[in-house]
C-alpha cells in the first residue's frame, strides 16, 4: 500500500475511556450495593447505560473503533484474574455462591478473608490488583464478560475492538501467592495460560470481533532476555492460531525498546505505539526495525495521561514520517483516557482562555478525529483545527501564569546546603528522643481520619452559602476536638489532627499555592470506587501565606502529647497532579520545593516538633527505564530535602508512603534523610521492613500493621503478630506501629476498633521486650 493510500485509510480509535459516568454514576451504584441500596441487577443496568453512553458518544465525535472490556466494576487486571480463572484459594467459596459479591472480595477483603494486594499500575496513579499465582494455579477461560460487552456494541452497529491485558503484562504484574516461594516466577506458567487466551480468542472471534487488542504495557521496562524469548513464543503462537480475531498488541508509557523487534517479527497483524514525548525512540527505533511492513500500526500521538492540549501540526508530522513504515497508520491516544478527567466543557470557574489549554477525554477524542482526518485529507482539511490550535499554543507560551520571574530568581539561587539538614542522623535523633520522650515502639497515625457525610455536607454548604465561613470553621474545630480526644483516650503517642479542612492531600494545597488551577469536575479513578480530582499544576508555583499551621496549632492546643504537622510532599505534588509540560519536571518540583519549605519553618516556628511531609507517588513517577531512573531520583530526593532541610536537629521530620513496590528505591529513601518512615507493609506481610532491614537502613520506620484499603479490622492479636515480623527486621528502639496509610476513606466505627486494637496489639509487644 503506498503513503497515500494508507493516509487515506487512516481511522480513529481509543484503547480506552473513563468509566465512572459524568457525574460519577457508576461509584455511587456501587457503594448503593456495597451497602445493600441497590440491587444487582440495578448495578448492571448502571453498567450497562455508562458503556453504551461512552460507545455513542465516542461514535458520534467520529471514533472509527471503539474499545469494548475496558469498563470495570473495581479494576481491569482484577477482571482478567477472573478471565483466566485465577481465583485465590480463600476467596474461592465466595466467587462460587455470588459472583460478584466474590469479585469484590478479592478488590476489598471481608472481616474474615484479606484482599488481594494493591499496587500503582506502572508510573500512574491508578492502582491495580495484584494476581497471585503458584505452581499449581490452574487456569479456565471466562469469556463471558468480554463477549457480552462486545455484543452490546455491536448490537448499536458500532466497529468495536475488545481489550484485554496481554499474557505477558498479566503474568509479569502476577506475584507468588501466599505460602508460595518468594522466588516463584509466574511467567513460568506461561505455556499453562496460552491455550486459555486462544480459547477466548476464539469465543470472541465467534461473537463478531474482527480484531482484538492486548495490551503489554510491561515491555515497555527493562526485560531479560528469558522475558523476551517467553513474548517471542507467546506471539508466535497465539499468532499462529486459525481461530481468531486480528490481533493488535498494544504498549504505552514508554518506548519499547528490543521488545519491539520482538513484536515486529511476531505473527500478529498490528502494532500500538507510544509516540508522545516520553516514548519519542519509538519512532526511531521503528524505523531502525525497518518499519511495520504488512502489519496495522496503531500510532498513539495525543497524550493520554495528561491534559493539555495537542500540539497538532507537530502530531500531523509525526503522523506523516510514520506512513511509510507501516501498511496502515491509525490514530490514537498514546493510552487508555482512564488516566484523564471525562469533559473540559464541563468546568466554570477556570477563565475560558486558560480552558482553551486543557483537553480531557471528550477533547482529546475530538484530537485524534482531528488528526485522522488531516492524515487522511491533508491539513487543508483541518486549517481551522490548526489555526486555533496554535493560537492556543502561544496564548500559553506566553502567559504570566507560566512565567513569574521572583520565582525563577529564587530557585535559581538554590544550592548545595539548603538541600540538607545541620546535623547528620544520630545526632538528630539523639536530640529527638530527648525533647519528645516518647516510649519504644511509638504508636501514630499517618494523618488523616474519616472524612465524614458531616464533613463533607458542610464544605458543600460553605461553597453554596448556606453557611458562613465562622459556621463552617465551628465545625472543623469540633471534628479537631473529637480526633484529638479519641487519640488520646485510645492512648496513641504522636498524634494528628485529623485533617477535616482537607478535601484532598493534593488539592488542599493547590488551592492555596499560585500557579495551580483546580478542577470541579476533573475527576479521575485511583482505584475501585475512589475518584480524585488532581489539579492543574499550570505555571510557576509560590506560597502566598501558611497553609497548615493554624489548624495544627489549634490541636497541639488540646493536648500536651506531640502533634504531627502534615504536609504533602513535592514529588507527590507533581505526580497527583496534571503537571505542566513545558518546563523539565526536576525545575517544577524544586519550585514546588521551596514553597514547601516555607510552611515547614512556618509550622516550625508555631512549636510543631514533628512534622511529617509524605511522598507517596515516590516509588510511582520513578521511570520505567533504569536508564533514567538516577536523574529523577536525583531531583526527587533534592526537592525533598530542600522541603524538609531548614527546621532544628530536635524538630522531627518524618515521610509516608503507600501501595508501591518499595524495593526498587531503598537507596532513595535513604537518600530523603527523614528521620522516620511510614509505610504500607500489611498487605505485603512485612515485605518492605525486610527490605529495609537489608539495605541497611539506619533511621526509624513504621511498617503498617493495619489495611486501611480494606474494611476489616484486624484483630490485636493480628496487628501485633505483623509487629512482631516488623521486630525481625527493625529492632525496637527505631520501630514505629501505624496503619499502612490515611483513614479518610474508612468509617468511624471500624476506626476507632482498629486503632484500639492497633494500641492494645502494641502494649503487649513492648510487655514481651527484654528490660532495658
Amino acid at each position: 500500500m503506498t503513503a497515500k493510500s494508507a493516509a487515506a485509510a487512516a481511522r480513529s480509535t481509543v484503547y480506552g475511556y473513563p468509566r465512572q459516568g459524568q457525574g460519577r454514576e457508576l461509584k455511587k451504584a456501587i457503594e448503593g450495593y456495597w451497602k445493600g441500596r441497590v440491587d444487582a441487577d440495578a448495578l448492571r443496568t448502571t453498567a450497562a447505560k455508562l458503556r453504551r453512553a461512552n460507545w455513542l458518544h465516542l461514535t458520534d465525535a467520529g471514533i472509527d473503533e471503539v474499545p469494548t472490556g475496558d469498563f470495570s466494576y473495581y479494576d481491569h487486571v482484577l477482571d482478567t484474574s477472573v478471565m483466566v480463572g485465577a481465583i485465590p484459594a480463600r476467596h474461592r467459596a465466595a466467587v462460587e455462591l455470588d459472583a460478584l459479591d466474590g469479585y469484590f472480595a478479592m478488590a476489598r477483603g471481608t472481616q474474615d478473608v484479606a484482599p488481594l494486594e494493591m499496587t500503582k499500575w506502572f508510573d500512574s496513579n491508578y492502582h491495580y490488583l495484584v494476581p497471585e499465582l503458584g505452581p499449581d494455579t490452574v487456569f479456565t477461560a471466562d469469556s463471558a464478560k468480554q463477549v457480552s460487552e462486545l455484543k452490546e456494541a455491536l448490537a448499536l452497529g458500532l466497529t468495536a475492538r475488545p481489550v484485554l491485558v496481554g499474557p505477558i503484562t498479566y503474568l509479569l504484574l502476577a506475584k507468588p501467592a501466599p505460602g508460595v516461594a518468594a522466588d516463584f516466577e509466574p511467567l513460568t506458567l506461561l505455556d499453562r495460560l496460552l491455550p486459555v487466551y486462544a480459547e477466548i480468542l476464539a469465543d470472541l472471534r465467534a461473537a463478531g470481533a474482527e480484531w482484538v487488542q492486548l495490551d503489554e504495557p510491561a515491555l515497555v521496562q527493562d526485560r531479560s532476555p528469558a522475558e523476551l524469548n517467553a513474548t517471542m513464543r507467546a506471539y508466535r503462537d497465539l499468532g499462529g492460531l486459525t481461530d481468531r480475531p486480528q490481533i493488535l498488541v498494544a504498549s504505552y508509557f514508554d518506548r519499547l525498546g528490543d521488545a519491539l523487534h520482538v513484536l515486529a517479527k511476531a505473527p500478529v497483524e498490528g502494532l500500538a505505539l507510544d509516540f508522545t514525548e516520553a516514548a519519542a525512540a519509538n519512532l526511531d527505533d521503528l524505523a531502525a526495525a525497518g518499519g511495520l511492513p504488512g502489519k496495522r500500526l496503531v500510532a498513539g500521538v495525543v497524550n493520554g495521561r495528561n491534559i493539555w492540549i495537542n500540539d497538532l501540526q507537530k502530531s500531523l508530522s509525526t503522523l506523516g514520517t510514520l506512513l511509510g513504515l507501516a501498511d496502515r497508520v491509525d490514530v490514537a491516544a498514546s493510552c487508555s483516557l482512564l488516566h484523564v478527567p471525562l469533559d473540559a466543557a464541563a468546568e466554570r470557574d477556570i477563565d475560558p482562555q486558560i480552558l482553551r489549554w486543557l483537553a480531557f477525554a471528550r477533547q482529546k477524542t475530538a484530537e485524534i478525529v482531528t488528526l485522522a482526518k488531516g492524515l487522511a485529507q491533508g491539513t487543508d482539511a483541518v486549517t481551522g483545527e490548526l489555526s486555533a490550535n496554535r493560537a492556543d499554543l502561544a496564548s500559553r507560551a506566553s502567559s504570566p501564569i507560566t512565567n513569574d520571574p521572583v520565582v525563577r530568581a529564587r530557585a535559581a539561587a538554590v544550592t548545595d546546603a539548603d538541600a540538607h539538614r545541620s546535623q547528620p542522623y544520630t545526632e538528630r535523633a539523639a536530640a529527638q528522643r530527648a525533647h519528645l520522650g516518647l516510649p519504644l515502639l511509638p504508636t501514630t497515625t499517618i494523618g488523616s481520619f474519616p472524612q465524614t457525610a458531616e464533613l463533607r455536607v458542610a464544605r458543600a454548604d460553605l461553597r453554596t452559602g448556606r453557611i458562613d465561613t465562622a459556621g463552617y470553621e465551628e465545625r472543623i474545630r469540633t471534628e479537631i476536638r473529637e480526633v484529638i480526644s479519641f487519640q488520646e483516650k485510645t492512648g496513641i503517642d504522636v498524634l494528628v489532627h485529623g485533617e477535616p479542612e482537607r478535601n484532598d492531600m493534593v488539592q488542599y494545597f493547590a488551592e492555596q499555592l499560585n500557579g495551580y488551577l483546580a478542577t470541579q469536575h476533573g475527576w479521575v479513578q485511583s482505584y475501585g470506587t475512589r475518584y480524585v480530582r488532581p489539579p492543574v499544576l499550570a505555571g510557576d508555583i509560590s506560597r502566598p501565606e501558611p497553609m497548615t499551621v493554624r489548624w495544627t496549632t489549634y490541636a497541639q492546643s488540646l493536648t500536651s502529647r506531640p502533634v504531627k504537622g502534615m504536609l504533602t510532599g513535592p514529588v507527590t505534588m507533581l505526580a497527583w497532579s496534571f503537571v505542566r509540560d513545558d518546563q523539565p519536571l526536576g525545575d517544577t518540583a524544586r519550585q514546588v520545593a521551596l514553597a514547601l519549605r516555607d510552611e515547614v519553618n512556618d509550622l516550625e516556628a508555631a512549636g510543631t516538633s514533628v512534622i511529617q511531609v509524605d511522598e507517596p507517588a515516590l516509588r510511582e513517577t520513578l521511570p520505567l527505564r533504569a536508564t533514567d531512573r538516577p536523574a529523577y531520583l536525583a531531583w526527587a530526593t533534592e526537592a525533598f530535602r530542600l522541603t524538609t532541610s531548614g527546621v532544628r536537629p530536635d524538630t522531627q521530620i518524618h515521610t509516608h508512603m503507600c501501595y508501591a513496590e518499595f524495593g526498587d528505591i531503598v537507596q532513595a529513601i535513604d537518600d530523603l534523610d527523614a528521620d522516620v518512615i511510614s509505610l504500607e507493609a500489611a498487605r505485603s506481610h512485612m515485605q518492605v521492613a525486610r527490605e529495609l532491614a537489608e539495605h541497611g537502613y539506619p533511621r526509624e520506620a513504621g511498617p503498617g500493621v493495619y489495611d486501611i484499603h480494606s474494611p476489616r479490622v484486624p484483630s490485636a492479636d493480628e496487628a501485633a503478630a505483623l509487629l512482631r515480623k516488623g521486630l525481625e527486621a527493625i529492632p525496637a528502639e527505631r520501630l514505629w506501629v501505624n496503619p499502612d496509610c490515611g483513614l479518610k476513606t474508612r468509617g468511624w466505627p471500624e476506626t476507632r476498633a482498629s486503632l484500639e486494637n492497633l494500641v492494645a496489639a502494641t502494649r503487649t509487644v513492648r510487655g514481651e521486650l527484654p528490660a532495658s
